[in-house]
């Protein structure tokens, strides 16, 4: 890749991950299960929530393949999988279907206090910003140039996108206060629209990639 081809690169890795993370539209799952807890544990649960994201997201980029390899998983395999896992989570986005994550929740709104500490790892870090989704599209950027500076640009934009919602899930209520549900919803179903469509090229790729190994096999 020339430098012209990595900024392309890296702009396309963040807004995949952007549209992944929807930090915007996680905005109010996140507010709705630390509302009611003091803003200390808040900041606690937002830090937390961020860094096992970072966590997981780093250890599939850096040792992903080889555990495909262990178990006898092909790249192209995984990202059918996981762009079908996408296309779906886009599809939910876009008809406004609540996630299985924010309802199972309200069910839990008397224990909040309790598993504070919880709620940071699960789940918020996992599956909600390093579902199979993020995970798949994580390894898709790496695998598309395996080289030291591309798995860098994909850790580094990866770790920016986990800054960014760390400061929007910290000043969430405020920011949720000041767009308003309905400006939130218009985010999530454009989001919803950018993953249908990322879900799409990694099914091509996926595609491709079988047709690949046929062809040299």
């Amino acid at each position: 890749m020339n430098v012209h081809n990595y900024l392309l690169h890296a702009l396309t890795v963040f807004m995949g991950f952007f549209a992944m993370l929807n930090p915007l539209g996680n905005l109010p799952i996140f507010v709705d299960m630390v509302k009611n807890l003091d803003e200390k544990t808040q900041r606690k649960i937002a830090r937390k929530s961020v860094m096992v994201a970072f966590f997981i997201i780093f250890f599939f980029c850096i040792f992903g393949h080889l555990l495909f390899r262990i178990f006898g998983i092909t790249l192209p395999a995984f990202q059918i999988a996981g762009g079908i896992i996408v296309f779906f989570m886009g599809y939910n986005m876009l008809t406004g279907k609540e996630s299985t994550i924010a309802t199972a929740d309200h069910t839990r709104k008397s224990e909040r206090a309790r598993i504070a500490d919880d709620l940071a790892i699960t789940p918020l870090g996992t599956p909600l910003l390093a579902g199979p989704g993020t995970i798949s599209a994580a390894m898709n950027f790496v695998g598309i140039e395996k080289s030291i500076l591309n798995g860098l640009i994909v850790v580094s934009i990866f770790g920016i996108m986990c800054v960014i919602t760390y400061f929007l899930f910290l000043y969430g209520q405020k920011l949720f206060e000041k767009l308003g549900p309905d400006i939130l919803k218009v985010i999530g179903r454009i989001m919803g629209l950018i993953l249908a469509v990322i879900a799409i090229q990694l099914m091509i790729n996926g595609v491709e990639g079988t047709i690949s190994i046929f062809k040299q096999s």
